[in-house]
């Protein structure tokens, strides 16, 4: 992966001991396209072939900004556009604490962050088709979409509450209806 564009590369390497940089307050004036997509199943690629470095993935996801609709690696000299699929990240764990509405759903991502669903890290559906697919707001604007095992695992969690499918956590409700209708 050394052929990645050095200048991003040498930038990441100031930040990749910071548990999150501030990529909200850098505005570069150094914009950019490079050939990095996240497919559909999270797998990022760049010049179409896989990264196969976790760290090189994660180091690059916490540089990660969405704007509109397009997402960014940011370092304090140059934002870089990148392809995005469906959305950033994989919800791959979910950790339930407790019953009803004292229910606590917790997520990990496949970049290893956690978020308990909340009313800041909100679960809404997306139908398309026949398909329905639950995404968590993770952090600033980047979503990420649970993967199958999951899925099957909020599934059994699903009760009804005034007419309403959904799940508890943290004593709020999340209907399970498309995010869209």
């Amino acid at each position: 992966m050394n052929d990645l564009p050095y200048s991003l590369l040498a930038d990441l390497e100031s930040v990749k001991g910071n548990a999150r940089p501030p990529v909200h307050l850098w505005q570069p004036e150094s914009v950019k396209d490079i050939d990095l997509v996240i497919g559909r199943d999270g797998t990022w690629h760049y010049n179409g072939s896989p990264i196969k470095r976790p760290r090189l993935v994660r180091l690059f996801s916490s540089v990660m900004r969405k704007e509109d609709n397009d997402y960014f690696l940011v370092t304090p000299v140059e934002k870089c556009r990148i392809q995005v699929e469906d959305v950033p990240f994989q919800i791959v764990l979910m950790d339930v604490e407790g019953e009803g509405r004292q229910q606590v759903l917790t997520c990990t991502t496949d970049m290893a962050e956690r978020v308990v669903i909340d009313d800041s890290h909100p679960l809404h559906v997306v139908v398309t088709g026949e398909e329905w697919v639950p995404y968590v707001l993770i952090r600033d604007d980047l979503v990420a979409r649970m993967v199958r095992s999951v899925y099957y695992q909020l599934a059994e969690l699903v009760v009804e509450e005034n007419g309403q499918l959904g799940v508890w956590s943290t004593g709020s409700f999340f209907e399970m209806k498309d995010a869209a209708g």
